[in-house]
C-alpha cells in the first residue's frame, strides 16, 4: 500500500517533494502521522551537508481537492476515553511537535505550497516551513477550541512568530477560516498565486531556491532564526563565523569568479 506521506525527487534530487495523499480529505491519523515521522528522518538524512548530491530545497505539497481537512478527531476520542490521558496526549504531541521542529531545523529552503482548504495539524506544519505559498483560493485554519482543544503541534506559537501575539490569538481563538489574502496581509502566507496553474508555479519557486547557493541559505536561515529566537545582537554575534564559513565554498569562490568574469546573475552552483 502507498505511503500517505511520501517522499519524490525531481531530476538529480536537487528538490525534494514531501506529497500528502490520503484521501478523500487527506485527514490526520496514527498512521498519517507515523508516515510524517519516517519522511521527516528521511529529509535531515538527504539534505545533511555532509552528502554529497544532496536535496538542497523541500516543498510540500498535498493532492486532492484539499490540502487537509485536519485531524481526524477519532484520534483523540480514543485517547480521551483511556484512563491515561493526559500522559497518552502528551506522548502525541511531543511526538507532533518532533515533525514540525525536525523540518524547521532542515539546513535548506523549505516550503509548502497550500492550493486549497488547509486545517489544523497540515497549517502547523506550514507554519514550521520558511516560505508558505498559497493559492488565490486556498483557506487556512486552526480549529481545535470546536473540540476545547488548543494547536498543539506549534502552531500558536509559530503565528506569533509571523503575525504577531495579537494575530495569533485571535486566530486561534475564533477557530475561523482565514483566506489566503488576508494571511499574505498578516504575514502568515508569502505569496497569493494565481489558481491556475498553481502546482507548477509553486514547483518552480521551490526549483528556484534548489537551484541556489545551498550554503549561504543555510546561514541566512540560521542567522533570521538566531535573530528570531535570541535577538539582533545574538545574530549578529553568529555573523562571523557563520558568514565566513561561506567562503570555504566553492559555490561562493566560483561565484566570485563568474561575477567578476561573466558579470552578475551568471553563475551556477552545486551545494558545495
Amino acid at each position: 500500500m502507498t505511503s500517505p506521506v511520501r517522499i519524490e525527487y525531481e531530476g538529480d534530487g536537487a528538490l525534494a517533494v514531501v506529497i500528502l495523499d490520503n484521501p478523500p480529505l487527506n485527514l490526520f491519523n496514527e498512521v498519517v502521522f507515523t508516515a510524517w515521522e519516517q519522511v521527516v528522518d528521511e529529509l535531515a538524512a538527504v539534505t545533511d551537508p555532509a552528502r554529497r548530491g544532496r536535496a538542497r530545497a523541500v516543498l510540500v505539497e498535498a493532492r486532492g481537492k484539499v490540502v487537509s481537512g485536519g485531524v481526524d478527531v477519532a484520534l483523540f476520542a480514543e485517547i480521551v476515553e483511556s484512563p491515561t490521558a493526559t500522559q497518552r496526549a502528551g506522548t502525541l504531541f511531543k511526538r507532533l511537535l518532533r515533525i514540525v521542529e525536525t523540518l524547521e531545523d532542515l539546513p535548506v529552503p523549505t516550503l509548502f505550497a497550500a492550493h486549497g482548504l488547509t486545517l489544523t495539524a497540515a497549517f502547523e506544519i506550514a507554519l514550521g516551513c520558511d516560505i508558505l505559498l498559497a493559492a488565490e483560493t486556498a483557506s487556512f485554519g486552526l480549529v481545535e477550541s470546536i473540540i476545547g482543544l488548543t494547536p498543539s503541534m506549534g502552531g500558536p506559537q509559530r503565528l506569533a512568530e509571523r503575525a504577531g501575539p495579537a494575530r495569533a490569538r485571535e486566530l486561534v481563538y475564533t477557530g475561523q477560516r482565514y483566506p489566503a489574502t488576508t494571511l499574505e496581509r498578516w504575514n502568515v502566507v508569502n505569496r497569493v498565486l494565481p489558481d491556475e496553474d498553481f502546482p507548477e508555479a509553486a514547483r518552480e519557486f521551490a526549483r528556484s531556491l534548489a537551484a541556489g547557493p545551498t550554503c549561504a541559505h543555510a546561514a541566512t536561515k540560521r542567522l533570521v532564526t538566531t535573530a528570531v529566537r535570541d535577538g539582533v545582537r545574538a545574530a549578529d554575534d553568529a555573523v562571523p563565523p557563520v558568514s565566513s564559513a561561506l567562503f570555504a565554498t566553492d559555490d561562493l569562490r566560483h561565484a566570485v569568479a563568474s561575477f567578476l568574469r561573466d558579470s552578475p546573475g551568471k553563475a551556477t552552483y552545486t551545494g558545495e
